[in-house]
């Protein structure tokens, strides 16, 4: 169950920067964690404009799509990772191409990597923000 803060701070609040080419599953990803009270969150729908975004709203953690058209999040986490600003910023990438059925529960970790199943539930989403935060070194 997640825990909700009735009078949050914004330094209390994560950084939450949420790329995802369907602006659609942004906006209810945004709707869903400022719901909370424990997140500020920035979204962004192309995902070329990822980097300089990271820079700006300096984000705790990444929800990045797989399957983009412009550039895929395996190529946008590269960019990511190559640079000195954003490559400690921790990501999940966020993939429709695995159920949650096939997942388990919807969060997973293969490769080294955390991906959350779409569609995802507020309660899986912010435990897998979490779970990531708590181990980011």
């Amino acid at each position: 169950m997640i825990k909700l803060r009735k009078n949050p701070t914004a330094k209390d609040a994560r950084r939450v920067l949420v790329i995802d080419d369907e602006p659609s599953f942004t906006r209810m990803v945004k709707l869903n964690l400022e719901d909370t009270g424990n997140y500020i969150v920035e979204t962004l729908n192309e995902s070329r404009k990822a980097l300089i975004t990271a820079k700006t709203f300096e984000p705790e953690i990444i929800l990045l799509d797989v399957v983009m058209p412009e550039a895929d999040g395996g190529d946008v986490a590269l960019q990511l990772r190559s640079r000195q600003a954003t490559q400690h910023i921790p990501i999940i990438f966020v993939s429709a191409m695995v159920s949650q059925k096939e997942s388990k529960k919807g969060f997973y970790q293969s490769g080294g990597e955390h991906f959350l199943a779409k569609p995802i539930d507020k309660d899986t989403l912010c435990g897998a923000i979490e779970t990531v935060l708590s181990t980011a070194h």
